[in-house]
């Protein structure tokens, strides 16, 4: 694909609804499209719509061991309720092992120790599962308003990390429109999540990140 190609998608995808957006995306899979999700807040709208459109959908979810109870309670749920085809991706070292080696999760202040534990506990988990699923279209719950580094994508992306068209049907969406479709489809939401490769909600983990690439090796 090309820029004019991107742009062309981008502007006629941008007033289509969500589940319009994943049906395109799907039609350009070739029977290759996959879902990524940590079970966040709002990620509940991403797998509804998938399902939607492809309900037997691989869902890639890598289990770092890290999520609190209610974060795993959720997926339990979602997966109940939505039917989801989940591929879990577990890190080779387990929480508990990675511990006792390494220490404390590190902090804010350590982004060395930040990029090292993502390449350890996620983004590793990460690649082989993006290795061995081979999608060629990857839907995700990019938003534009998340943190800075995404405001500088699109609904369609050439992602270069993983060789994959990017597509990300909510990207425009604000919080309140999100809050409003998971009221309207009466789905949970879980906000009791959180990210220890990130510490913090305006960083990037790697996965959507050019140095994501080559941490996992470096």
């Amino acid at each position: 694909m090309n820029s004019s190609e991107l742009a062309r998608w981008n502007a006629e995808l941008r007033q289509q609804s969500p589940l319009d957006i994943v049906r395109w995306a799907i039609a350009q899979a070739k029977g290759r499209a996959l879902v990524s999700t940590n079970f966040r807040p709002y990620e509940a709208a991403i797998l509804h719509v998938a399902v939607q459109a492809q309900p037997d959908i691989p869902i890639l979810w890598v289990d770092h061991g890290y999520n609190r109870t209610a974060t795993y309670k959720h997926a339990e749920a979602l997966r109940s309720r939505l039917g989801l085809n989940l591929k879990p991706y577990l890190p080779r070292l387990t929480a508990a092992h990675r511990d006792a080696i390494h220490g404390p999760l590190p902090t804010l202040e350590d982004e060395a120790g930040l990029k090292t534990f993502s390449a350890q506990m996620k983004l590793e988990p990460f690649q082989r599962g993006m290795k061995e699923l081979a999608p060629t279209v990857w839907i995700t719950a990019l938003r534009k308003v998340q943190n800075p580094n995404r405001a500088g994508l699109d609904i369609v992306s050439s992602d270069e990390n993983f060789g994959a068209l990017k597509v990300s049907p909510f990207f425009y969406f604000s919080d309140a429109e999100m809050d409003a479709y998971l009221e309207r489809h009466q789905l949970p939401n879980e906000w009791d999540y959180f990210d220890p490769a990130k510490a913090d909600e305006k960083r990037e983990c790697g996965l959507h990140a050019a140095w994501g690439k080559k941490a996992v090796n470096s």
